[in-house]
This record gives C-alpha cells, sequence and structure tokens, in this order.
C-alpha cells in the first residue's frame, strides 16, 4: 500500500508565526496555516490541523461505509459524510488537544433498511483506518437514511 505525504514551512513563533501546509502526494494545493486563525470561530481563508483530520475521517469514513453497504447486500446511491473536528485545551497535560468528532452520515441505500444502514455505519465508524488512528479521541456518530 501507498504513502501520501504532506509538508509543511512554518516561519515564526506559535502567536506571530504562519506557515504553509502542502499536499505533496497529489499535489493538489498549498494551503495557509496560523495558530491565531486555527483557535479563532472564523477560519479567514486559512487551514487548520483539525480541518485537515475532519477531510480524512470524513472521506475514509464515506469509503469504509460504501464498501460495508455493499458486503451487507445494499447499494449506495449517495452517502453525505460531515466530520466535525474539535480542539480545546488539554487539562490533564497543558496546551491543547482534540477534544471530539461528530460524523454525520445521510444516505440513499437501496437494499438496507433504517436498522441496516445504522449498522453498517457504526461498523465504519469502528473500522475506518482513520478512526483506528484516533482512537483516542471520542467519536460520535449520526446516521439515518434519506
Amino acid at each position: 500500500m501507498p504513502t501520501r505525504t504532506a509538508r509543511t514551512a512554518w516561519n515564526g513563533g506559535l502567536e506571530d508565526g504562519s506557515g504553509q501546509v502542502e499536499l505533496s502526494s497529489s499535489n493538489v494545493g498549498t494551503y495557509d496555516v496560523s495558530f491565531p486563525k486555527r483557535a479563532a470561530d472564523e477560519a479567514g481563508g486559512t487551514t487548520s490541523p483539525e480541518e485537515l483530520i475532519a477531510a480524512a475521517h470524513s472521506s475514509c469514513f464515506a469509503m469504509q461505509l460504501s464498501a460495508l453497504i455493499a458486503a451487507a447486500g445494499g447499494t449506495p446511491q449517495s452517502l453525505e459524510v460531515t466530520a466535525e473536528v474539535s480542539l480545546g485545551p488539554d487539562k490533564a497535560n497543558g496546551g491543547f488537544m482534540l477534544t471530539g468528532i461528530a460524523i454525520t452520515v445521510r444516505g440513499e441505500v437501496e437494499g438496507l433498511d433504517a436498522a441496516g444502514f445504522a449498522e453498517a455505519a457504526q461498523a465504519a465508524k469502528v473500522g475506518c483506518p482513520v478512526s483506528k488512528a484516533l482512537t483516542g479521541v471520542d467519536i460520535t456518530l449520526d446516521a439515518a437514511l434519506v
């Protein structure tokens, strides 16, 4: 299996510095990052590690769920997956930590009822590689057919 690479170039300190993260393997883009915007309610045109984790998690979950739906005898027509990754203070160790991930999925699926879809979604939450990597973070799931 392949290895994927991203690179960040950072200049300055935490509060006054900034950087750019490059998605090197795919070469699809370079994105600005800064801590003040990371910690703000509005991103102001920059991305953050949390947004990149949300992108990774939502796409991984969608792929895993589509495979599990097929394995259960269903046919996924469409899956809309959102991952919300929260950053907060790490009271035990200082600094910051991921405080939670909320996955929401709405699906149009042939051949599975709501219970079958919910079961496949729960299995995807546990089984996707990104979920496995993030076992130290509380991950919640809201799954429903549309």
